[in-house]
């Protein structure tokens, strides 16, 4: 039943805070944001899509507001904006809206409530945390008919990934998009759920039904530009007003505007700083995500996306990304915000008072290249085990924790960018080569061995090769061919996690890398957290193809040192060697050892193999 209401003859402003739909008993309120409109209307279900039913009114300041009776949940509905700018009123959906009917069409009146149930989610320390990165539309067809994947089907995948044993999901972003595919980067409704994913309902059943897993949920989101498809839905010009070419209030109207990727926001602007803010918060409170990964940080501080050019930095963008951390270390500390800033700039992490932006950790590219270097170069002799030491011990300020480390990632492995997979890389059009196995699995090993949060992009655990398409589904047959790849994933995983119990120093800040042989490339390292048995590690990566019977390296301290991993077990291939990774004992040394360790012991290892060794 369509329900009509009568125009109301002398409107008044709404009492009721907040933006966009809001529901007031017995219809909703409505508010948005047009400072150069003369008028604004909501046309829609309630009022048999009059044009002229409920105008909104003024508040002085560029919002108008008004409460509508009869304005229902489910009930669709949008503006109409008239402006002194246009000949003829224009129709915007409203920039707030939680759910949108498609690409182009009403927003929806939704609600905030839900049963979120009696079991509260307790996000894992940030030193347990091993995140798997997850594109929704490419991740799992069910019914392999080329429509993109969506929540549920990531359900029907989440006992294997908690099994794997990650136990965070970093989701692409989940915004709205043209078509019936993308990378998630081009958002046009910040506000919005992308329809083929799921409703804004659809999206609290999938948080809750995570979280029964003990897995913590983190979304990328993007506020480094807008678009840059779609943008006339709503925000583009949002009152007709506009200058030099640009896209009104929402965005910068000058030099400032240009992003690579699409039109830049106003960080300046305080009603487009909210719009942001608002939005943060929607996502960590009213959906329960554990965390953010904020996307092209760099573009957020600099017009260009430059490091260390303050002539070209955005002051605003700054104290923007300052206040939103302040506002969750406020509100919600535990939960995790992460740069993708790329540039190895340390004050992303320090705090506020000390004129950081406070993000706990970021993105660590020094990491990626530096380990992709040393495997994908065809040579033995010219992989740089120096550049590889560097990248181990590497960290922003002197928290391990304040970096994400990965061998891949939805960026370096994506068609759209020329990009492949490591064991494409490695060995091209041989993929499932041994040599592609043997070395993309030491960037799984250095991944979840050296200090920071690691993280793994979806498909790395069963040897997916090629390039990522955002439009084409995983090769899940993939899993059943290389099983053992997979196995070998999750022993790290759970050494990573400590889940016996007697790795506990891969979860520690403190690393030694103690043993570089750049003529051998053999490099091995010491991760602890307070040191003793069940705590110190030892490991021993080899990154030549040459196999050693009695390696000689040092330990920390003496004694029976048992092997918790090779990588060269045939249980993970047929074709490896099951080569070397005796248990060893290590014996006091004097001074001038040369790994300048107290003790040394012997180990066996295989080409292209390591060792994970503990007492």
């Amino acid at each position: 039943m369509v329900l009509t209401t009568p125009k109301t003859s002398n409107p008044v402003i709404s009492s009721h805070p907040g933006m966009g739909a809001i529901q007031i008993p017995g219809g909703a309120a409505f508010r948005v944001w047009a400072k150069f409109a003369t008028q604004v209307y909501v046309v829609g279900d309630f009022n048999n899509w009059s044009k002229t039913a409920n105008p909104l009114v003024s508040e002085g300041n560029g919002y108008w507001s008004v409460d509508v009776n009869g304005a229902l949940e489910g009930q669709q509905y949008r503006y109409l904006i008239h402006s002194p700018f246009l000949s003829e009123p224009i129709w915007r959906t409203d920039p707030y809206a939680k759910r949108v009917e498609n690409d182009r069409g009403n927003g929806y009146i939704t609600s905030k409530e839900f049963d979120w149930g009696t079991n509260y989610f307790h996000m894992p320390s940030w030193n347990e945390l091993v995140i798997y990165e997850l594109h929704v539309g490419s991740f799992y067809d069910l019914n392999n008919d080329g429509t993109p994947g969506n929540f549920d089907d990531i359900l029907k995948k989440i006992d294997y990934l908690q099994e794997l044993g990650i136990n965070a999901i970093e989701l692409l972003p989940i915004y709205g998009f043209p078509g019936k595919t993308s990378l998630g980067y081009n958002p046009a409704l910040p506000f919005d759920i992308e329809s083929s994913y799921g409703t804004n309902t659809d999206f609290k059943n999938f948080v809750k039904a995570v979280h029964a897993k003990g897995i913590a949920l983190l979304l990328d989101v993007v506020y480094n530009h807008w678009g840059p498809d779609d943008l006339d839905t709503a925000l583009w010009r949002i009152d007709g007003w506009s200058h030099s070419g640009g896209g009104g209030i929402y965005f910068y109207n000058d030099w400032r505007r240009n992003t690579a990727f699409g039109d830049r926001p106003d960080f300046g602007r305080p009603e487009v700083r909210q719009y942001i803010r608002d939005n943060v918060l929607m996502w960590l409170e009213e959906y329960q995500v554990d965390g953010l990964r904020f996307d092209s940080t760099v573009n957020i501080r600099n017009v260009y996306g430059n490091n260390n050019d303050p002539a070209h930095d955005l002051p605003d963008g700054w104290s923007l990304m300052q206040w939103l951390n302040n506002e969750i270390n406020s509100r919600q500390p535990w939960k995790i915000t992460i740069a993708e800033d790329l540039q190895g700039n340390e004050w992303l992490n320090f705090d506020t008072g000390a004129g950081g932006a406070s993000f706990d950790s970021q993105w660590g590219s020094f990491f990626y290249w530096a380990i992709r270097n040393a495997l994908v170069n065809p040579s033995d002799s010219g992989r740089d085990m120096y550049s590889v030491k560097d990248a181990i011990e590497q960290r922003f300020g002197t928290n391990a924790l304040t970096r994400i480390i990965y061998s891949e990632n939805h960026d370096e492995v994506a068609e759209i960018n020329h990009k492949v997979r490591l064991p494409e890389a490695i060995d091209p059009g041989r993929a499932d080569s041994w040599f592609a196995k043997k070395r993309s699995t030491l960037g799984a090993v250095l991944t979840l061995t050296s200090p920071g949060i690691p993280m793994i992009f979806m498909g790395q655990e069963f040897l997916s090769w090629g390039s990522w398409h955002d439009n084409v589904p995983m090769d899940w047959s993939n899993l059943s061919k290389f099983g053992g790849i997979h196995d070998l994933y999750q022993s790290l995983i759970r050494l990573r996690r400590n889940w016996y119990n007697n790795t506990r120093g891969l979860q520690g800040q403190h690393v030694n890398v103690f043993h570089v042989n750049n003529n051998d490339k053999v490099i091995a390292f010491h991760r602890w957290e307070n040191g003793g048995a069940g705590d110190d590690v030892v490991v021993v990566v080899n990154f030549s193809n040459r196999a050693y019977s009695s390696y000689s390296i040092g330990f920390p301290h003496p004694g029976t040192w048992w092997v918790r991993f090779n990588s060269d077990w045939k249980g993970y291939d047929t074709y490896f060697g099951n080569f070397g990774g005796y248990t060893t004992t290590a014996g006091q040394t004097d001074s001038g050892d040369l790994d300048h360790m107290p003790c040394r012991g012997n180990v066996g290892i295989a080409p292209y193999s390591a060792l994970i060794l503990s007492q």
